[in-house]
């Protein structure tokens, strides 16, 4: 039979933008239940169970995979992913506990300038002046966004502003074990915050309801939805490319907490906010024109959860 052709860059640079942005929503949807859980649980108690269910529901995946799983190439780097991924999880249930989701969410919004930096520097990935440039605007739309309490080194904004920066560290290990298989990378991650919780909610454990479980598991199953979409998404793009659509968080937010906490966005959040939405769709519409300059980095064609392919060696 004929080969298949190989997707063309730019089919991969869309594809990976349209899996980030399902991905941000979700991972919107997750936050919002998050912030509405976190006033009558703790972070430990969150994670613990978020995980169990996690792990359940990606079980049989791991079983088929469990060659790869259990034996994964360059442990040092996924310990490393691990350490970040529960620590940007841990510091962004602290932060909603003091600030409401919006103003969390803008802060988390810097990530995205690390990351940029992080993957010219580290991964070697080439960053158009005009991709810097579209990147910069959406991170004076973030700062516009914090008007008033920019200057407020408050405990709530400190947590988000360490979040943020754990959080581009595990975007950037993730995108530097592209050749892992995506079951191995969400089992691990899901595993580390499983023994997080394990270790920490004993020490503030709540009385848990049925209303409340059944809360904390849909907690695990929209989370581990978040995970595969973005993981899929810096499969197939490259980080700098697809990571700035995770300012739409800023949009989610905003519904999100007017529909469910009864925030009132200031006007200098919502301008920032155009901002953002703004400069995001720069990058899209770039990508579309950009074509075959794109150098999105072609790795193996893995989905999420399915069985594992060997890594790239070349």
């Amino acid at each position: 039979m004929p080969a298949h052709p190989s997707p063309s860059p730019s089919n991969r640079s869309l594809a990976g933008i349209g899996f980030m942005l399902l991905g941000t929503f979700m991972f919107a949807s997750n936050d919002a239940l998050g912030k509405y859980l976190i006033s009558s649980y703790s972070i430990g108690q969150i994670l613990l169970v978020r995980s169990v269910v996690a792990l359940l529901l990606i079980a049989p995946f791991i079983y088929k995979n469990r060659a790869a799983v259990f034996r994964p190439q360059r442990p040092g780097m996924h310990l490393l992913r691990v350490i970040c991924s529960t620590a940007e999880v841990a510091l962004f249930y602290a932060a909603l506990y003091h600030l409401p989701l919006a103003d969390v969410m803008t802060f988390y919004l810097a990530g995205p300038i690390y990351v940029t930096a992080l993957s010219a520097l580290i991964l070697r990935e080439q960053v158009g002046w005009r991709r810097w440039l579209a990147v910069m605007v959406g991170f004076v739309g973030v700062l516009i966004a914090l008007g008033p309490s920019l200057g407020t080194a408050s405990l709530g904004a400190m947590l988000a502003v360490g979040g943020s920066f754990a959080y581009a560290l595990l975007i950037i290990s993730t995108r530097s074990l592209s050749g892992s298989g995506g079951t191995t990378l969400i089992t691990w991650q899901t595993v580390a915050a499983l023994v997080f919780g394990i270790f920490v909610a004993p020490f503030s454990w709540a009385p848990v309801d049925m209303t409340g479980f059944a809360a904390l598991a849909l907690l695990g199953a929209v989370s581990m939805l978040a995970h595969v979409f973005i993981n899929q998404s810096l499969k197939i793009a490259e980080a700098s490319t697809v990571v700035p659509f995770q300012y739409t968080l800023i949009v989610w937010a905003l519904v999100y907490g007017v529909l469910f906490f009864g925030d009132q966005p200031q006007a200098s959040l919502l301008m920032g906010a155009g901002l953002i939405v703004l400069s995001g769709l720069f990058i899209f519409l770039r990508e579309q024109k950009r074509g075959k300059i794109s150098t999105a980095t072609v790795v193996p064609d893995v989905a999420p959860i399915q069985p594992d392919r060997p890594a790239d060696r070349r």
